[in-house]
């Protein structure tokens, strides 16, 4: 079963053609990576899957088996999780939440708790936080963690409302090597903890695409310039067309692909 259907999808913003003739399919529990580079238009993709962003009349767009235009839109997004780096600038406020409230506040898409959680809650937080191996950071103030640590806590919190499609939009970009390591190794965890979730991964970053993500595509100038398995999207043509140098692709034993410019 598709979990995401995008047929002849044009999406047009402040006059100007973002996104040209999109067609994409995902499976259920699929892994798939989205890369890019910067205006690649891989935003504007994320924003039409939720829903903020409309494609031309005669577009098909299907997300979690409904059809734009003849749903409930909030109802979709309750069963979609969003982790993006837009959430860190929330994750600072004035109050200092800890982590365990922060993941307790999934369920009501609220940055902190403002309310008394159920017991079946508290121990579905405290579930999700051992599965992430992030007990410690339960009773942590958020603002005390590391840019890693908060996306852990970002991706248990998606996780409360026990979510079919987690879209991580380039969950990375802040982190220093030793922090995006971190995530991604959380993320491996996640994958593999959770089987029945769809996961799309969003990045700008080869070397971010882990070996389980094993289908995607690449976006360029707004247009799928490749799309399908990661052995044949993932080559150094594809990378040369798409970042415009000259990459020599060297590939780690892990399964890990790490580029060099010529």
């Amino acid at each position: 079963m598709n979990i995401i259907n995008i047929e002849n999808a044009r999406v047009f913003l402040s006059g100007r053609e973002i996104l040209k003739n999109i067609n994409w399919q995902v499976k259920r529990g699929e892994r798939c990576f989205i890369l890019g580079a910067n205006g690649a238009g891989k935003t504007t993709l994320v924003r039409m899957l939720m829903g903020y962003a409309w494609p031309l009349f005669g577009a098909r767009v299907e997300v979690l088996g409904h059809r734009f235009g003849t749903v409930n839109l909030q109802e979709v997004r309750r069963r979609i999780a969003w982790v993006s780096p837009l959430m860190h600038q929330w994750l600072n406020s004035e109050r200092n939440w800890t982590g365990r409230e922060m993941v307790l506040s999934g369920p009501d898409a609220t940055i902190g708790l403002f309310r008394d959680p159920t017991p079946e809650e508290e121990a579905r937080a405290a579930s999700l936080l051992h599965s992430l191996r992030a007990e410690e950071l339960a009773e942590r103030e958020v603002s005390t963690m590391s840019s890693g640590e908060q996306v852990k806590v970002l991706l248990a919190r998606a996780l409360m409302t026990d979510p079919e499609l987690m879209i991580l939009d380039e969950p990375s970009v802040y982190l220093d090597i030793a922090g995006r390591e971190f995530l991604l190794r959380t993320i491996a965890e996640l994958a593999e903890s959770h089987p029945q979730l769809t996961i799309i991964f969003i990045t700008q970053r080869i070397e971010d695409i882990l070996p389980e993500f094993s289908r995607g595509m690449i976006l360029r100038q707004g247009e799928i310039l490749s799309y399908g398995e990661r052995s044949e999207v993932l080559t150094e043509q594809n990378l040369r067309r798409t970042f415009d140098l000259d990459i020599r692709l060297i590939h780690a034993a892990n399964g890990r692909l790490w580029t060099v410019i010529e």
